[in-house]
């Protein structure tokens, strides 16, 4: 039996190991990535840097093009300052890692099943956190995740890669919309996702998600009835502004709107991360 120190202490790493891991993979050497390329098409300065301020490229459609290595901008620790979170523009507040309804006075507008459930979620100190866990995360987790993220965008279809757990996520654009959510829906880690062009503007919805899904760490939930609604604008060559509405009456009292920004990581390329490798702590946790 593993003493009760040991354990309250397993309980505790796991708490903090999405941090952790993020640190360790920020503070990596460079020899632990794809070797440096320069992208062809980026707009450059005279130092050979990619000009971030150029205008977004556009595909053969017309259409901004998303395509490129993202990462999460704006605070993302557990206790970020309220007014960072507020749109200078006066759109909705920024989402953090730690908790999506950290820009909102008093917080998410939660049914008491879903504020029960979030509760217990934090009582146990986060244990059943998919990210913990080497399991596919909630989308608002991976839109948020300190690790990158990168977008490639087709004719018909916009595939995201993230490199937090090696998710794959697929967006389709050619014109279908999502399923029915019905009991002869399968439920999915990612949902279905369609989306399509309302002036520069990708218009992304999805349903059909499992009944586990978590939007933050601190574990507000989204379940089977949810929907998921992102707008992603390309602003500039190095900036993507993506403003995501969560519909959800089981968990939901009302819908509520929150802003993601990234920011392009240029010349650079994903890492293989693969989270079950060599995972060691869930002997320690509790049954």
């Amino acid at each position: 039996m593993v003493d009760a120190t040991v354990a309250r202490a397993a309980r505790r790493r796991l708490r903090i190991s999405i941090v952790v891991a993020a640190a360790l993979l920020a503070a990596a050497p460079l020899t632990a990535q794809w070797p440096t390329f320069e992208s062809r098409d980026a707009p450059r300065l005279r130092d050979r840097t990619v000009n971030l301020e150029a205008p977004a490229p556009r595909s053969a459609d017309g259409h901004p093009d998303l395509s490129g290595l993202w990462e999460r901008t704006g605070p993302g620790g557990q206790n970020p300052d309220f007014d960072a979170l507020q749109s200078p523009d006066g759109g909705p507040p920024a989402a953090t890692f730690w908790n999506v309804g950290a820009g909102f006075r008093g917080g998410l507008p939660y049914t008491p099943l879903a504020s029960m459930l979030r509760d217990e979620r934090m009582a146990d100190d986060q244990k059943n956190n998919p990210d913990a866990l080497c399991l596919p995360m909630g989308l608002m987790q991976l839109h948020l995740h300190p690790q990158p993220r990168k977008i490639v965008q087709t004719p018909g279809l916009v595939v995201i890669m993230y490199e937090g757990n090696e998710g794959l996520r697929q967006i389709f654009t050619d014109g279908r919309s999502v399923p029915e959510v019905n009991e002869d829906l399968q439920p999915w880690w990612y949902g279905y996702s369609a989306g399509r062009w309302e002036g520069d503007t990708l218009v992304v919805e999805t349903v059909g998600f499992r009944d586990d899904v978590w939007l933050d760490v601190l574990g507000s939930p989204l379940t089977g009835a949810g929907k998921m609604t992102e707008r992603y604008r390309r602003l500039n060559y190095g900036t993507l502004q993506i403003d995501i509405t969560i519909e959800d009456p089981t968990a939901y009292k009302q819908p509520f709107t929150v802003r993601v920004n990234q920011k392009l990581f240029p010349d650079e390329e994903p890492i293989e991360f693969i989270c079950n490798e060599n995972e060691k702590s869930i002997r320690y946790y509790d049954p």
